[in-house]
């Protein structure tokens, strides 16, 4: 397990009785305690017309959070390329490259991140974009790796940054396309796990080398709540459940206190929903994280693995992040 790659994943989740600067305040101070434990990596994910999620200008939360740290690569987890032109996210990832070199990633999704109103007025009216993501994941690659100076249209800041992308997905579709281009694959298995074990299977399968990446490179996202004891992690993971459940049921809140009970105890099909959506969850103490994730990854070969954190209280959420980490890195 001391080759295993720990890394996080972070919406600048606003809780309860907070402000939206609280929650980046929040975010700040996650990203600066994982980047002492060791963690490889901290990425921001793009959602829009979320009240209670603080991360839609993307961009410019990952370089404020790079400001905020000294070495811990900061990325997107993803940016929804459908949602931008490849022009656009070339220059902005590009000025980010220029100011924190070597630590910058950049996920790619093809979702809109968003419901599918929000996603009109995003993309103009045209929801034909996403039908053209790898041809934008192809015109990304092209704006950075440009070397033509008569090239009509090209990106400054942005050419000639070597700026990993990263094929983000739920389902087999991008399995096929990361594997087609050659690049590193992360799959969203913390809300979406039910296509997870044959994405993974189709990636490491049909994956062709590139001058990006010679072998598969495999990022499972998992939930995992850690605690002293594993009753304790229990009850914190109430509030996981219990936003999921608003989720599902379109009653989202800010992230909420944990309960004795989730909120949708005795109703049968809200609890399979939510079961369905968090089977990749892990909860338990040191011990109990020790030992479900080395065979989790065992069983899918994954190369690093990203832990989500919806801990409420902020001492817990932080404890949560170096028990998983001193867990994973047992000797």
């Amino acid at each position: 397990m001391n080759k295993i790659k720990l890394s996080a994943l972070d919406l600048a989740t606003v809780c309860k009785g907070q402000t939206v600067k609280e929650a980046i305040e929040r975010s700040v101070e996650g990203a600066q305690y994982i980047e002492e434990l060791g963690y490889e990596r901290v990425w921001f994910a793009e959602h829009h017309n979320m009240e209670h999620i603080a991360s839609s200008a993307t961009s410019v939360l990952i370089g404020h959070v790079a400001e905020k740290t000294k070495h811990i690569r900061i990325g997107s987890g993803g940016i929804m390329l459908p949602n931008h032109a490849p022009l656009v996210i070339a220059e902005q990832f590009g000025t980010l490259a220029s100011l924190y070199p070597g630590r910058i990633d950049l996920g790619l999704g093809r979702a809109p991140g968003t419901d599918q109103v929000t996603a009109m007025a995003l993309r103009r009216n045209n929801l034909n974009t996403s039908f053209y993501f790898k041809d934008d994941v192809l015109a990304l690659q092209q704006y950075f790796e440009n070397d033509n100076p008569h090239e009509k249209v090209r990106a400054f800041p942005g050419e000639g940054q070597h700026i990993p992308l990263y094929i983000l997905g739920s389902s087999t579709d991008s399995a096929h396309l990361a594997a087609e281009l050659g690049l590193p694959y992360a799959f969203a298995a913390h809300f979406a796990p039910a296509m997870f074990a044959q994405a993974a299977e189709i990636y490491r399968k049909t994956f062709k080398p590139s001058r990006h990446l010679d072998k598969p490179y495999f990022i499972a996202c998992v939930n995992i709540v850690a605690a002293e004891t594993t009753v304790e992690a229990d009850f914190l993971a109430t509030s996981l459940f219990n936003m999921f459940a608003g989720i599902l049921t379109n009653h989202r809140r800010p992230l909420s206190p944990p309960t004795e009970k989730v909120i949708y105890d005795g109703i049968p099909e809200i609890e399979k929903a939510v079961h369905n959506m968090t089977a990749c969850t892990f909860t338990g103490d040191a011990d109990v994280i020790a030992a479900q994730i080395p065979a989790f990854v065992n069983d899918y070969q994954i190369d690093e693995v990203m832990t989500t954190n919806y801990i409420f209280d902020a001492g817990k959420r932080l404890d949560s992040f170096r028990i998983i980490s001193e867990a994973l890195h047992r000797a």
